[in-house]
Order: C-alpha cells, then structure tokens, then sequence
C-alpha cells in the first residue's frame, strides 16, 4: 500500500483563521490528555482489522516525520498579533495547544486515511473474490451437465456395445457352424500326411509317419482324428451305410464326400493306433525276445534268489515308464472307440503271454527242486511263500505298465499313483498269475495223490490255510491266494478220503483180536506199567526231559489200554477236527460215533462170553464215558435227517397205471399219468438220528446194566425174597414159607458172604477200570443203596412177626438183626472206602 501524502503548509492566515474559528470546539471536545490519545489509538487498532497492522509499523516508523512535519508547520505558523506584542503569556500558550491538536488531528487524519484505503483494498479484494467464486460455481455446473451427459452417452454406449458384443458371438457361432464341417475335411487332409498315409482314388498308401508317439503333438492329433470319425459318422449314416456304399462301388470312390471322408477317418484312425501299438506291443514281444536269447531261459531255468535281479524284471522296468503313458492316454479315450478296447486288450495279452513264456519254465523248475530237496510240509510253505512273492512283484511291474499315473503339479513329475482295483482284478493279468501258480498247484498235488499220513495231510492243510490267510490280506497276491485255496481243497479231499478210508479199515470192519478184549488183564498191565515208570522216574525227578518222558510214556499206556476202534476214532477226529469244514467234521463224527459204539457192543458181548457180565458192563461203561468225556470239546451236535426211498406201494401204483386205460401221458397238469405213479409208487420217509443222545442212552443202560447185575451178584438170593415177599399175600402159604425162620436166616448168611466177598472184587475192578474216585462212587452207590433197602425191608419184615409163629423168637431176631447189621455195617465200609 502506498504512503500517504503529507500535508500540505498553511499560509498564516488561514491557519490563524482557522485557529481562532476552532478556538472554542476543538478545545472543549478533543481529546486533551495523553491517556484520551492512548485509547484513541487502541480502539482504532481494534477496528482497523488485520491489514491495519501493517499500516501501524509504517506509521511507527513515520512518528518522527509526523514530529519533524508539526514542529515544521508551528514554527511556520505566523504570530497571531504581528502587530500586538503586548499580548498575554496566556495567548502564547493557547496557540501551542492549537497546534499540538492540529498535530493530533493530522495524525488521526493519516490513520483514518488509511484505515479507509486499507478497507478500500480490502472490499475490492472481497469483490473480487465474489466474483471468482461465481465464476467457480458456474463453472462447476457447466462441468456437471456435462458430467450427466457423458453418463446418458456412455449407457448408450455400453448398451451398444453389448449389442455388437451379442451379434459377434452370433456371427461367431454361425461361423463355427458353418466352417466346422471343413474343419474335419481340413483336418483329414493334414493328419494323413502325419500318420504315413496318403490317399489316391481308391488307393491308400501307406508310408512313414512323421509324427512320433512321444511327441507332444500325439494326442491332439488322436483327438482330431476321433472328433473326425464322430462327425462324419453322424453325417454319413455309420459303419452299416459304409459297408453298404463300398460293396455298390467296389474300385471306385465313393459319391458322397462324408461317407469317403468316413472311410479315410477310419484308415486315419488305425494308422495312428499302430503306432501305439508298434511303441508298446511291439516293443514288448522285443524285449522278450531279446531277453530270451539272452538268458535262454527256453532251456536253463533262473535261480530264485537271482529272479528279480535278472534281466527279465530290469529290462521290463525298461520300457515300462514310457508304456505307461501312451497306455494311459489309450484309456483316457476307452469311451470314443471300440478299437481302442481292442488295442488295451491286445497289449493285456502280448505283455501276459511273454511274460509267461519267460517264467514259466523257471517256476515250474523252482517247484520241482523244492519238492525234491524238502519234505511234502516244508515244500509247501516255501513253495507259498515263493508264489506270494512273485504275484507281488509280477503284479508291481503290471503296474507300472498298465497303472494310472498323475501329474503333481508342486513339483511338476510325475508320480505313479495307487491304481483302482479294477487293475488288479483285469481277467487277462489274472489268468496270466493264474498260469504261473498252476506249477505250484501241479507240484503239491502230485504229491497229495500218494500221500497217506494223516499228520502230514493235516499239516500240509494248516500250512496252506495260514499261508492263504495271508495272501487274501493283499489284491496283489490275490491269484497266489486263489491258488491255495484250490490246493486246501484238494488236500482236504484227501484227508477225508484218507480218514474215511482208516475209520472203515479201523473201525467200521474191524475185527477185534483176543489180545484187543484182554480185559481186565490188559488193564492190571497197564496199572504195573505205570508203576514201574513212575519208581523209575523218582530218582530223577529233577529232569524236566525224564519227567516229560514219563508223561508221555504213561499217555501211551492209557490210550495203549483203550479199546482199538475207540482209539482210532478219538485219533482221527482230533486230527482233521481243525482241517476240514465243520459240515464234513460232523458227518465223519456221527458215522465214525456210531460204528465205535456198535463195536464197543460187539467187543462187551465178546468179554461176556468170555469172562463175566461185571467185566462186560464196566468195559462197556469205562469207555462210553471216554468217548463221550473226549466228544465234548469238539463242540458237535451228531445229528442229521435221514431220508430213504420208501417203494413199498410201489406195486400197487404200477397196477393202477396199467389198469387206467384213459391216462395221460402228455399232460401238463397234475393229472399227468407218470407223474401220479412216481408220487404215489414211491415216498420220502425221513428220520431223526441223533448219536449224542444215543451215546447217552447207551451209556445209561450200561450203568443200570451194571448196578443191576452187581446187585444181583452180590445179593440175589436176598433181592429175591424182598421182590417175593412184595409179590406175595401176608399170611399165605408161599409168604409162610418165605418168611420162615430158618429160611430168612439161611438168606442173610448165605448174602452176608456173598456181599462180602463180592463187594470186594466189584471194588477192586471198579478201581482198575475206572481212574476217578467220582466215577467209581457214582456207579457203587445205587448197588449199596439198592442192597442197604433190601436189608431194611427185611428188618420191617421181621419186626412184624410175632413170637413163636413161623419159628420166630427173641434169639433167633437177635441172630438176624447181627447179620443185617454186619451186612450194612460192610457196605458202610464199603462206601466209605470208595469215597476216601
């Protein structure tokens, strides 16, 4: 901002004037004192705003000037009476307070000046600005409906261009519609060239491919030439109308383009499939052949221990990587061809056969070695273990050729992923496996046909099952596996035929021998036996062999005691009891039951004859109880239906036919004539067989054959007036005669040594026939008991006679009271004795 001017000089008469015409206003009303001045100022520096402040550092600096400009203009001032110096000193006074008011207004005049300047520039600053602000907001609607307009455009635009977008993907649809018939034509024309095949008329030639398996480029082009045949297939008709078209025209080319164009996809198509099929079948029967000559494995067999390391696993490992891919991009296409299937299938059956032509003579030679080098039992585990072994390694190298592979896409290589279980169950590899275990079959049956030993078939049979179970377990082994099951099953035939054969030779046509139903004397032989064994064994009781020893030997004795066919039986069951089906176990049972318990009859009938009943019965009771005792941890139920054929109206429905002269042969009815013959001549007759519980029959009318037969021998005489004094009437004749003194005396005499000298040896052959103390009391007590009810039966009997009558006194009951007591007091002894 500009300095303002200073003011301009007064001439002394104006400035006189104009001093004695303010002479009374501005003293009486401006400010006078330096406080009054002080406000002013502080008020006009309130008022003056921001850009006021300025103007008070330029004022500031402007004081002295001010200063020098009043005392300039006073001493300028003229006298107010030049011509009167006699005024007062009072006058001279005045006029220097005139003119420091004139110096105080002219100040206020300069602030005032420009503090107005100030808010001049200011306002037209603030003008100014107005007017830039009006201009920015017309501005900034200009530029918003220009903003809205480009919105509207650009909609229209958008709208169109979605349009045109729409039209071009239609045009391009319709493009591709029209142009893809010729891309197959264009495509036919291409890949002929690629595959080797070059089409002239009718004539198809073939030549070198330029496109190799391995390529990049090989499965594109399999997808076109499938695309091809699928697109003109639909558009000629099929393979039906082709066949047709070619037999009309024979030597010429076909009339319609997608027919010709048909046959050249097809031709297309096995040119590029033979050349899959020379990369994997081809180089398979090769390797083979190359392996063969090498190792001529017609004629010198491979070592086991040097199979997998040989050629035949090496080579193979080879070629398989490469295999495997060309074989997965041959399944990835299963569905677009039938040839392709032909083409897997083929390669399945060329990798199969030459494996087999490889392995084959070897295995069959590791099989005949290990059966003449080991036993039928260790020829068999190694043989399994072998066989699980080459199925693992031979299912491995399938895999690695037939198997599924992945790309991992972190570490970008390709990793052969687990298969699907398909590939192991493919029927040609299966039946590939299936011909190498056949050696293993051939070899252990071959030795199965002569066997006899019923351990070893067991044991062959464990073998085989324990070595299945393992094979199962995995599907690579799962040929091996079915392979062994076939050999349990013929192993096990045998077994039962081998059983069956020694239970009808041991058993069912057994002829006992006197030295066979020695008894009891075979049973005191064994008792001595014992007994030495066991005084031997004493004096080195601190051997674990002599004791086992001892064991052994005396289990021999026992079963060395036993009825043979008993024998036999128990030995044989207990053999095949864990080796053939539960079924077969329980029919040879029941049969093999049922044979021993008619010999066992047979061979108690014979000791009867021979010695006396109480040896029959307690052999026929000691080995009931052995046989049933042994029965029981088999778990078996010994019962079965029996049918038969019953033909007994069989005559009587022949005469009805032959007297029907209107029957019907022919009918399809009910009615028919031999269908009425056939169901009325013959009938099923079933029936419940049962040999446990005939088992328990037997043995239970043994024990009461027994118990009533010792009763008899030991006191019959005193059994049968107990059962006659019952029978008869008291106070008749025969009773009399019964119940006579005498008579009843002599009876219990004549029992008292019966029964003594009986018990006695029913005793000791119970003890030497029967081992448990239980056993022994089970079958003494009924006989004691049956006695001790006699006797009290006789003392009932005595006690009701009256004196004197039928000879009966006080001395003579005395006398038979001590018979009966002694009687009782023997069995008492007796039963005790047995207890203890």
């Amino acid at each position: 901002m500009a300095s303002l001017p200073s003011p301009l000089p007064l001439s002394p008469n104006h400035a006189a004037s104009r001093g004695l015409s303010s002479n009374i206003s501005y003293e009486t009303f401006a400010p006078r004192s330096a406080a009054q001045i002080a406000r002013l100022s502080r008020l006009a520096s309130l008022t003056a705003g921001p850009t006021a402040r300025a103007a008070a550092s330029k004022q500031e600096n402007e004081g002295k000037e001010m200063s020098s400009s009043s005392s300039i203009s006073r001493a300028m001032l003229p006298p107010m009476d030049r011509y009167n110096h006699a005024s007062s000193h009072s006058d001279i006074e005045l006029q220097d307070t005139i003119c420091d008011n004139i110096s105080n207004n002219n100040k206020t005049l300069q602030q005032a000046t420009t503090t107005c300047t100030l808010l001049s520039h200011q306002l037209k600053h603030t003008t100014s600005l107005k007017l830039a602000l009006r201009a920015t907001i017309n501005i900034c609607s200009d530029v918003s409906n220009r903003h809205a307009q480009l919105l509207k455009h650009s909609g229209e635009l958008s709208a169109a261009a979605d349009q045109l977008q729409e039209e071009q993907e239609l045009l391009m649809r319709h493009a591709e519609e029209i142009g893809l018939p010729l891309k197959h034509y264009d495509a036919i024309d291409k890949i002929g060239v690629l595959v080797g095949v070059l089409f002239k008329s009718k004539t198809v030639i073939r030549g070198l491919a330029r496109i190799k398996v391995d390529d990049d480029e090989f499965g594109q082009t399999l997808d076109d030439i499938d695309d091809a045949c699928d697109f003109f297939e639909r558009e000629s008709g099929g393979k039906a109308v082709l066949l047709v078209e070619t037999k009309r025209h024979q030597d010429k080319q076909l009339e319609s383009g997608s027919l010709e164009y048909f046959r050249r996809a097809l031709i297309l198509q096995d040119a590029a499939l033979d050349l899959i099929k020379e990369a994997i079948a081809e180089r398979i029967a090769t390797t083979t052949t190359q392996v063969a000559s090498a190792l001529n494995t017609a004629k010198v067999p491979i070592s086991a221990d040097q199979l997998e390391a040989s050629l035949i696993y090496t080579r193979f490992h080879g070629i398989s990587s490469r295999s495997q891919r060309l074989l997965s991009m041959v399944k990835a296409r299963l569905h677009r061809s039938e040839k392709y299937h032909e083409l897997l299938l083929l390669c399945r059956n060329t990798y199969c056969s030459n494996r087999s032509s490889l392995l084959t003579l070897t295995v069959r030679s590791h099989m005949d070695t290990l059966q003449q080098q080991h036993g039928p039992v260790g020829m068999t585990r190694l043989a399994s273990v072998f066989m699980i072994r080459l199925c693992t390694v031979e299912t491995s190298l399938y895999l690695d050729f037939f198997g599924e592979e992945k790309k991992d896409d972190a570490t970008n290589t390709l990793n052969k992923s687990r298969p699907d279980e398909s590939v192991y169950h493919d029927k040609e590899f299966q039946d590939y496996l299936a011909s190498l275990c056949s050696a293993f079959h051939r070899t252990v049956r071959r030795s199965l046909v002569t066997m006899v030993d019923l351990d070893t078939l067991c044991q062959i049979v464990s073998v085989l099952r324990e070595e299945r179970s393992m094979a199962s377990s995995s599907p690579t082994t799962l040929a091996a596996a079915r392979a062994m099951s076939s050999v349990v099953k013929d192993a096990q035939e045998r077994l039962i035929f081998c059983a069956n054969s020694t239970l009808n030779k041991e058993v069912i046509r057994f002829k006992a021998k006197p030295s066979d139903l020695d008894y009891p004397d075979k049973l005191v032989k064994d008792k001595q036996g014992s007994g030495v064994a066991t005084l031997d064994t004493a004096g080195d009781a601190s051997s674990n062999d002599a004791d086992d020893d001892a064991v052994d030997k005396h289990l021999q004795q026992v079963y060395a005691s036993w009825f043979p066919p008993m024998r036999s039986v128990l030995r044989i069951l207990s053999k095949i009891f864990r080796v053939v089906e539960p079924p077969v176990f329980e029919s040879i049972a029941l049969e093999a039951v049922q044979a021993c318990t008619r010999c066992l009859k047979d061979g108690a009938a014979y000791i009867k004859q021979r010695k006396d009943v109480m040896h029959s019965d307690l052999f026929l009771v000691k080995h009931l109880l052995i046989l049933r005792e042994q029965l029981s941890p088999f778990d078996i139920e010994l019962r079965y239906i029996e049918r038969q054929l019953d033909f007994s109206e069989a005559g009587k429905a022949v005469a009805r036919f032959m007297a029907n002269r209107n029957r019907r042969l022919f009918s399809m009815s009910t009615e028919n004539a031999l269908l009425t013959l056939m169901r009325e001549g013959v009938s099923v007759q079933e029936s419940s067989v049962d040999s446990k519980r005939d088992l328990e029959d037997a043995l239970r009318s043994t024990c009461n054959d027994f118990i009533e037969h010792t009763s008899t021998e030991a006191a019959g005489e005193l059994l049968k007036m107990v059962e006659q004094c019952r029978a008869a009437e008291i106070g008749s004749i025969p009773y009399k005669a019964i119940m006579n003194c005498d008579s009843v005396l002599n009876v219990l005499e004549k029992s008292r040594e019966s029964i003594e000298s009986h018990m006695n040896d029913v005793s000791t052959n119970l003890k030497l026939y029967m081992d448990s103390a239980g056993t022994q009391s089970i079958l003494l007590k009924p006989v004691i008991r049956k006695i001790t009810r006699s006797i009290e039966d006789i003392r009932k009997l005595i006690s009701q006679m009256p004196d004197g009558e039928l000879e009966w006194s006080d001395e003579k009951r005395q006398a038979a009271t001590e018979l009966m007591d002694a009687i009782d007091q023997h069995l008492s002894m007796k039963k005790a004795t047995n207890i203890a």
